[in-house]
């Protein structure tokens, strides 16, 4: 097998910060020159003993902080890592730790990287059998610390994940014309993209294993403090795809309609009442 591309220690989770801006060094081309937008997906990213620890961690799952069933995310919950067992809470903190972020910076040529300690729909993402998560955009600003989402990180969980099982994640156009990329989410394998108001993705393909096993992935967000008044802050934005049956999501449509029209606080007087009526 060959040598792990970032060097943390399975058992500190530790790396020392020249090493980690080291082993950035050979991805920053191919990742700052990728299209549609910036991205890469890099295999055999972490001594699989690190994720292995995890997968023990999370056999038991508490109960998800988030949970989706509707048309454009079905089965797909969310478990945020300071209520997951020590070793994969720290793993989480590793991953908002200065060697980390230079990782990024120094692969994707984005200075100023900030982490985000409260892990906003970060965490451990869970798709179920008869799951997907249909193409989107996700949303822009980090409105707890008013800064502009800038990276995804994913790290997949799956032994021996096979095309046919779905739920690859796929990389789409600008004008969500046609996929350009498709991802198996198979253990070990990282993929990290620039994100911004199109830059589209999701794995809508709905998960297939025949084993009934789920898709599981380590979700990771970075954000830069670059957001100002210029800017007009939105929601995941859903995207159905040319030619299926991919719904357009009217929810999230009618809620940009009314926070548009409402003033900001009466909106959030407002929001919880929208949430109770699913509107």
């Amino acid at each position: 097998m060959s040598a792990t591309v970032y060097p943390l220690d399975p058992t500190e989770l530790t790396v020392e910060t020249a090493q980690a801006r080291e082993a950035a060094q050979p991805y920053a081309k191919a990742y700052q020159s990728a299209e549609p937008y910036h991205h890469i997906c890099i295999d055999n990213f972490l001594n699989p003993e690190i994720l292995e620890n995890v997968r023990t961690d999370i056999a038991q799952l508490p109960d998800a902080e988030a949970a989706f069933d509707r048309a454009q995310e079905k089965l797909k919950t969310s478990y945020n890592p300071e209520r997951l067992p020590q070793y994969t809470r720290n793993l989480f903190h590793a991953f908002n730790a200065r060697p980390f972020i230079l990782f990024l910076e120094e692969m994707t040529g984005i200075k100023g990287l900030i982490p985000d300690p409260y892990f906003t729909g970060a965490g451990i993402h869970r798709v179920a059998n008869g799951g997907h998560l249909d193409i989107h955009a996700d949303f822009n600003l980090h409105k707890q610390m008013n800064l502009e989402r800038r990276l995804n990180v994913l790290i997949y969980l799956n032994h021996d994940w096979k095309e046919e099982y779905g739920g690859s994640f796929e990389i789409w156009d600008k004008e969500m014309a046609g996929k350009v990329k498709s991802f198996v989410p198979t253990f070990n394998r990282m993929c990290c993209f620039s994100t911004g108001s199109d830059t589209f993705h999701g794995n809508p393909e709905t998960v297939n294993h025949p084993k009934g096993e789920h898709r599981m992935s380590i979700a990771l967000y970075y954000y830069t403090a670059t957001w100002d008044a210029s800017r007009k802050s939105h929601t995941t934005l859903f995207k159905p795809r040319p030619g299926t049956v991919d719904q357009t999501d009217h929810l999230i449509a009618r809620r940009a309609l009314i926070k548009d029209i409402l003033p900001p606080a009466l909106y959030r007087k407002v929001a919880g009442k929208l949430n109770r009526l699913g509107f």
